[in-house]
Protein backbone atom coordinates (compact mmCIF):
# COMPACT_ATOMS: atom_id res chain seq x y z
CA UNK A 1 0.00 0.00 0.00
CA UNK A 2 1.61 3.61 -0.71
CA UNK A 3 1.46 6.61 1.02
CA UNK A 4 -1.60 7.77 -1.03
CA UNK A 5 -3.30 4.52 -0.68
CA UNK A 6 -2.96 5.26 3.23
CA UNK A 7 -4.10 8.50 2.96
CA UNK A 8 -7.48 7.09 1.36
CA UNK A 9 -8.15 4.93 4.10
CA UNK A 10 -7.43 7.52 6.45
CA UNK A 11 -10.23 9.29 5.44
CA UNK A 12 -12.55 6.08 5.39
CA UNK A 13 -11.40 4.96 8.90
CA UNK A 14 -9.52 2.06 7.57
CA UNK A 15 -5.68 3.28 7.85
CA UNK A 16 -2.90 0.26 8.78
CA UNK A 17 -3.16 0.19 12.63
CA UNK A 18 0.68 -0.67 12.41
CA UNK A 19 1.47 3.21 12.38
CA UNK A 20 -0.12 6.50 12.90
CA UNK A 21 -0.59 8.89 9.67
CA UNK A 22 2.45 11.48 9.95
CA UNK A 23 2.21 14.36 8.33
CA UNK A 24 4.11 17.76 10.22
CA UNK A 25 4.06 20.66 8.25
CA UNK A 26 7.80 21.75 6.69
CA UNK A 27 8.08 24.67 4.90
CA UNK A 28 11.95 26.83 6.53
CA UNK A 29 12.64 23.53 7.71
CA UNK A 30 12.05 21.70 4.58
CA UNK A 31 13.86 24.17 3.01
CA UNK A 32 17.29 24.74 4.66
CA UNK A 33 17.35 20.63 5.32
CA UNK A 34 17.55 20.59 1.58
CA UNK A 35 20.40 23.25 1.47
CA UNK A 36 18.58 26.04 0.48
CA UNK A 37 16.72 29.47 1.27
CA UNK A 38 13.22 30.12 2.25
CA UNK A 39 13.07 32.58 0.08
CA UNK A 40 13.77 30.37 -3.12
CA UNK A 41 11.72 27.73 -1.21
CA UNK A 42 8.47 30.61 -1.69
CA UNK A 43 9.17 32.17 -5.11
CA UNK A 44 10.44 28.51 -6.91
CA UNK A 45 7.66 25.73 -6.97
CA UNK A 46 10.84 23.11 -8.52
CA UNK A 47 12.63 24.03 -5.14
CA UNK A 48 9.46 23.51 -3.17
CA UNK A 49 8.63 20.87 -4.67
CA UNK A 50 12.07 18.79 -4.06
CA UNK A 51 12.69 20.18 -1.26
CA UNK A 52 9.40 18.44 0.46
CA UNK A 53 10.49 15.19 -1.53
CA UNK A 54 14.12 15.09 0.01
CA UNK A 55 11.95 15.54 3.46
CA UNK A 56 9.69 13.21 2.51
CA UNK A 57 12.24 10.43 1.92
CA UNK A 58 14.29 11.20 4.89
CA UNK A 59 11.84 11.74 7.81
CA UNK A 60 9.00 9.09 6.18
CA UNK A 61 6.49 11.48 6.50
CA UNK A 62 3.25 10.70 4.64
CA UNK A 63 2.17 13.49 2.84
CA UNK A 64 3.88 16.66 0.96
CA UNK A 65 2.55 19.85 0.48
CA UNK A 66 2.54 22.98 -1.47
CA UNK A 67 2.42 25.56 1.61
CA UNK A 68 5.31 27.99 1.88
CA UNK A 69 3.53 31.27 2.78
CA UNK A 70 -0.02 33.26 3.28
CA UNK A 71 0.74 35.75 0.21
CA UNK A 72 -0.08 33.57 -2.99
CA UNK A 73 -3.38 35.53 -3.27
CA UNK A 74 -2.93 38.28 -1.94
CA UNK A 75 0.20 39.36 -4.93
CA UNK A 76 -2.78 38.32 -7.23
CA UNK A 77 -5.09 40.69 -5.78
CA UNK A 78 -1.62 43.20 -6.89
CA UNK A 79 -0.44 43.99 -3.38
CA UNK A 80 3.71 44.02 -3.50
CA UNK A 81 5.71 40.99 -2.39
CA UNK A 82 9.47 41.15 -0.95
CA UNK A 83 10.87 37.34 -1.31
CA UNK A 84 13.62 37.22 2.09
CA UNK A 85 16.27 34.97 2.36
CA UNK A 86 15.24 33.61 5.48
CA UNK A 87 12.25 34.88 6.30
CA UNK A 88 8.85 34.50 5.51
CA UNK A 89 7.74 36.67 2.10
CA UNK A 90 6.67 40.41 3.34
CA UNK A 91 3.68 42.04 1.68
CA UNK A 92 4.86 45.73 1.65
CA UNK A 93 1.86 46.95 1.49
CA UNK A 94 -2.02 46.57 2.29
CA UNK A 95 -4.09 47.79 -0.68
CA UNK A 96 -7.64 47.43 0.60
CA UNK A 97 -8.13 50.66 2.91
CA UNK A 98 -11.57 51.87 1.73
CA UNK A 99 -14.83 50.10 0.33
CA UNK A 100 -13.79 51.89 -2.90
CA UNK A 101 -10.78 49.62 -2.73
CA UNK A 102 -12.18 46.47 -1.88
CA UNK A 103 -14.70 47.41 -4.86
CA UNK A 104 -11.89 47.97 -7.20
CA UNK A 105 -9.74 45.07 -6.71
CA UNK A 106 -9.35 42.36 -9.59
CA UNK A 107 -11.57 39.21 -10.13
CA UNK A 108 -7.09 37.65 -10.87
CA UNK A 109 -6.81 35.05 -13.25
CA UNK A 110 -4.60 32.46 -10.88
CA UNK A 111 -3.16 30.96 -14.42
CA UNK A 112 -1.64 34.29 -14.87
CA UNK A 113 -0.20 35.62 -12.09
CA UNK A 114 3.05 34.59 -11.37
CA UNK A 115 2.45 33.38 -7.61
CA UNK A 116 -0.79 31.20 -7.82
CA UNK A 117 0.77 29.68 -11.35
CA UNK A 118 3.73 29.18 -9.23
CA UNK A 119 1.85 26.58 -7.07
CA UNK A 120 -0.15 25.59 -9.64
CA UNK A 121 3.00 24.00 -11.06
CA UNK A 122 3.99 23.16 -8.12
CA UNK A 123 1.27 21.19 -8.26
CA UNK A 124 2.24 19.51 -11.57
CA UNK A 125 5.95 18.72 -10.45
CA UNK A 126 4.65 16.64 -7.81
CA UNK A 127 2.45 14.83 -9.89
CA UNK A 128 5.40 14.35 -12.51
CA UNK A 129 7.76 13.18 -9.66
CA UNK A 130 5.62 11.28 -7.73
CA UNK A 131 3.41 9.54 -9.91
CA UNK A 132 0.68 9.55 -7.52
CA UNK A 133 1.90 7.56 -4.81
CA UNK A 134 2.42 10.14 -2.62
CA UNK A 135 -0.87 12.33 -1.27
CA UNK A 136 -0.34 16.07 -2.49
CA UNK A 137 -1.62 18.58 -0.50
CA UNK A 138 -2.66 21.70 -2.10
CA UNK A 139 -3.42 25.03 -0.28
CA UNK A 140 -5.21 28.23 -0.31
CA UNK A 141 -5.90 31.38 2.05
CA UNK A 142 -9.50 31.14 3.79
CA UNK A 143 -11.24 34.18 3.42
CA UNK A 144 -10.33 35.58 6.65
CA UNK A 145 -6.95 35.48 6.43
CA UNK A 146 -7.13 36.68 3.09
CA UNK A 147 -9.09 39.47 4.06
CA UNK A 148 -6.14 40.50 6.62
CA UNK A 149 -3.63 39.72 4.15
CA UNK A 150 -5.50 42.46 1.92
CA UNK A 151 -5.95 44.98 5.15
CA UNK A 152 -4.37 44.63 7.62
CA UNK A 153 -5.16 42.56 10.63
CA UNK A 154 -5.94 45.67 12.67
CA UNK A 155 -8.23 47.17 10.16
CA UNK A 156 -10.02 43.82 9.43
CA UNK A 157 -11.08 43.75 12.81
CA UNK A 158 -12.26 46.61 13.31
CA UNK A 159 -14.72 46.44 10.88
CA UNK A 160 -15.79 43.23 11.20
CA UNK A 161 -16.98 45.25 14.37
CA UNK A 162 -18.32 48.69 12.43
CA UNK A 163 -18.85 47.93 9.02
CA UNK A 164 -20.72 44.69 7.94
CA UNK A 165 -21.01 45.79 4.39
CA UNK A 166 -17.38 46.22 3.78
CA UNK A 167 -16.42 42.98 5.60
CA UNK A 168 -18.95 40.87 3.73
CA UNK A 169 -17.64 42.41 0.21
CA UNK A 170 -14.07 41.92 0.95
CA UNK A 171 -14.92 38.24 2.31
CA UNK A 172 -16.89 37.05 -0.98
CA UNK A 173 -14.04 38.57 -2.91
CA UNK A 174 -11.71 36.29 -0.87
CA UNK A 175 -13.97 33.37 -1.30
CA UNK A 176 -14.27 33.53 -4.96
CA UNK A 177 -10.55 33.53 -5.16
CA UNK A 178 -9.51 30.72 -3.09
CA UNK A 179 -12.38 28.52 -5.47
CA UNK A 180 -10.54 29.38 -8.14
CA UNK A 181 -7.35 28.83 -7.07
CA UNK A 182 -8.42 24.99 -5.07
CA UNK A 183 -9.68 24.00 -8.71
CA UNK A 184 -6.88 25.16 -10.52
CA UNK A 185 -4.21 22.94 -7.81
CA UNK A 186 -6.75 20.11 -7.64
CA UNK A 187 -6.98 20.19 -12.11
CA UNK A 188 -3.13 19.69 -12.05
CA UNK A 189 -3.51 16.82 -9.13
CA UNK A 190 -3.67 17.21 -5.65
CA UNK A 191 -5.17 15.04 -3.29
CA UNK A 192 -6.30 17.00 -0.63
CA UNK A 193 -7.16 21.10 0.03
CA UNK A 194 -5.71 22.53 2.92
CA UNK A 195 -7.53 25.81 3.83
CA UNK A 196 -5.35 28.23 6.08
CA UNK A 197 -7.26 30.74 7.84
CA UNK A 198 -5.23 31.25 11.18
CA UNK A 199 -7.11 34.36 12.38
CA UNK A 200 -10.05 33.02 13.36
CA UNK A 201 -8.41 31.93 16.64
CA UNK A 202 -8.50 35.44 17.55
CA UNK A 203 -12.17 36.22 17.15
CA UNK A 204 -15.51 35.16 19.28
CA UNK A 205 -17.58 32.18 18.06
CA UNK A 206 -20.49 34.87 17.50
CA UNK A 207 -18.22 36.70 15.21
CA UNK A 208 -17.03 33.51 13.58
CA UNK A 209 -20.51 32.46 12.89
CA UNK A 210 -22.01 35.76 11.24
CA UNK A 211 -19.40 36.62 9.02
CA UNK A 212 -17.01 33.08 8.74
CA UNK A 213 -18.87 29.69 9.49
CA UNK A 214 -21.13 29.36 6.08
CA UNK A 215 -18.03 30.93 4.21
CA UNK A 216 -15.82 27.71 5.32
CA UNK A 217 -18.69 25.42 4.73
CA UNK A 218 -19.36 26.95 0.61
CA UNK A 219 -15.38 26.53 0.42
CA UNK A 220 -15.76 23.12 1.64
CA UNK A 221 -18.42 22.32 0.19
CA UNK A 222 -16.92 23.51 -3.36
CA UNK A 223 -14.19 21.50 -3.01
CA UNK A 224 -15.90 18.25 -1.83
CA UNK A 225 -17.92 18.78 -4.92
CA UNK A 226 -14.29 18.68 -7.06
CA UNK A 227 -13.80 15.38 -5.48
CA UNK A 228 -11.06 16.14 -3.04
CA UNK A 229 -10.98 16.52 0.55
CA UNK A 230 -10.31 19.36 2.95
CA UNK A 231 -7.88 20.08 6.02
CA UNK A 232 -8.90 23.28 7.67
CA UNK A 233 -5.61 24.87 9.86
CA UNK A 234 -6.61 27.57 12.16
CA UNK A 235 -3.53 28.08 14.88
CA UNK A 236 -3.97 28.57 18.12
CA UNK A 237 -6.68 28.09 21.01
CA UNK A 238 -10.09 27.32 19.20
CA UNK A 239 -11.87 25.55 21.83
CA UNK A 240 -14.43 28.27 22.04
CA UNK A 241 -15.09 27.65 18.40
CA UNK A 242 -15.70 23.83 18.22
CA UNK A 243 -19.13 23.51 17.98
CA UNK A 244 -19.29 26.29 14.46
CA UNK A 245 -16.62 24.26 13.40
CA UNK A 246 -17.68 20.97 13.43
CA UNK A 247 -20.54 22.46 11.57
CA UNK A 248 -18.24 23.26 8.40
CA UNK A 249 -17.89 19.56 7.42
CA UNK A 250 -13.80 19.41 6.88
CA UNK A 251 -12.17 16.56 6.29
CA UNK A 252 -9.33 16.79 8.40
CA UNK A 253 -8.96 19.87 11.23
CA UNK A 254 -5.75 20.61 12.73
CA UNK A 255 -5.52 21.32 16.51
CA UNK A 256 -2.63 23.03 18.58
CA UNK A 257 -1.42 22.60 21.31
CA UNK A 258 -4.11 24.74 23.34
CA UNK A 259 -6.94 22.39 22.38
CA UNK A 260 -7.90 18.96 24.43
CA UNK A 261 -8.05 16.38 21.83
CA UNK A 262 -11.08 14.31 23.83
CA UNK A 263 -12.87 17.52 23.95
CA UNK A 264 -12.82 17.82 20.12
CA UNK A 265 -13.64 14.69 19.48
CA UNK A 266 -16.39 14.85 21.67
CA UNK A 267 -17.28 18.04 19.74
CA UNK A 268 -16.60 17.18 16.25
CA UNK A 269 -17.48 13.46 16.40
CA UNK A 270 -16.15 10.56 14.45
CA UNK A 271 -16.12 10.81 11.33
CA UNK A 272 -13.55 13.89 11.09
CA UNK A 273 -9.32 13.54 11.17
CA UNK A 274 -8.04 14.84 14.09
CA UNK A 275 -4.10 16.26 13.66
CA UNK A 276 -1.37 17.70 16.39
CA UNK A 277 -1.07 18.99 19.34
CA UNK A 278 1.99 19.38 19.79
CA UNK A 279 3.77 22.63 21.02
CA UNK A 280 5.99 23.13 18.08
CA UNK A 281 8.30 25.24 20.71
CA UNK A 282 8.60 21.58 22.25
CA UNK A 283 9.53 19.64 19.58
CA UNK A 284 11.88 22.07 19.01
CA UNK A 285 13.55 22.65 22.08
CA UNK A 286 13.28 18.89 23.93
CA UNK A 287 15.21 16.00 23.96
CA UNK A 288 14.43 13.39 21.33
CA UNK A 289 13.62 11.25 23.94
CA UNK A 290 11.27 13.44 25.22
CA UNK A 291 9.69 14.35 21.55
CA UNK A 292 9.58 10.50 21.35
CA UNK A 293 8.01 9.86 24.61
CA UNK A 294 4.82 12.80 23.57
CA UNK A 295 4.51 11.74 20.76
CA UNK A 296 4.11 7.76 21.54
CA UNK A 297 1.27 8.55 23.89
CA UNK A 298 -0.69 10.51 21.37
CA UNK A 299 -0.15 7.44 18.53
CA UNK A 300 -0.80 5.27 21.50
CA UNK A 301 -3.99 6.97 22.82
CA UNK A 302 -5.30 8.19 19.40
CA UNK A 303 -3.97 5.74 16.81
CA UNK A 304 -7.37 3.57 16.40
CA UNK A 305 -9.52 6.75 15.59
CA UNK A 306 -9.41 8.68 12.59
CA UNK A 307 -5.70 10.68 13.64
CA UNK A 308 -2.17 12.14 12.20
CA UNK A 309 0.58 12.47 14.64
CA UNK A 310 1.75 16.25 13.65
CA UNK A 311 2.81 19.30 15.82
CA UNK A 312 0.14 21.95 16.34
CA UNK A 313 1.64 24.14 13.41
CA UNK A 314 4.66 24.19 11.19
CA UNK A 315 7.72 22.26 12.42
CA UNK A 316 10.51 25.56 12.85
CA UNK A 317 13.24 25.65 11.15
CA UNK A 318 15.68 25.39 14.09
CA UNK A 319 14.16 21.75 15.26
CA UNK A 320 16.74 19.46 15.13
CA UNK A 321 15.95 16.78 12.62
CA UNK A 322 16.30 14.13 15.13
CA UNK A 323 13.38 14.95 17.19
CA UNK A 324 11.38 14.95 13.72
CA UNK A 325 12.68 11.32 13.40
CA UNK A 326 11.74 10.37 16.97
CA UNK A 327 8.08 11.49 15.76
CA UNK A 328 8.04 9.22 12.97
CA UNK A 329 9.36 6.64 15.03
CA UNK A 330 6.63 6.91 17.85
CA UNK A 331 3.70 6.68 15.29
CA UNK A 332 4.39 3.42 14.97
CA UNK A 333 1.70 0.94 17.18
Amino acid sequence: MDKRQVFLSLLKGEAPRERVFFRPILMHFAARFNNTTYGKFASDYRTLVESNIRAMEYFDTDMVSLISDPYRETSAFGARIEYIDEGVPRCLEHIVRSYEDVKDLPDPDVHKCDRTLDRIKGAGYFRKLLKGTVPVGGWVEGPLAEACDLAGVDNMMIWLMTDPDLSNHLLDKCLLLAKKFAKAQIDEGCDLIGIGDAICSQIDQSTYDLFIRDRHAELISFIHGLGVPVKLHICGNITHLLESVAMVKTDIIDLDWQVDIDQARSIMGKDVVLGGNINPVFVQDKTKEEVFTKSKELADRYGDQKYLLAAGCEITVLTPPENLLAMRKASYL
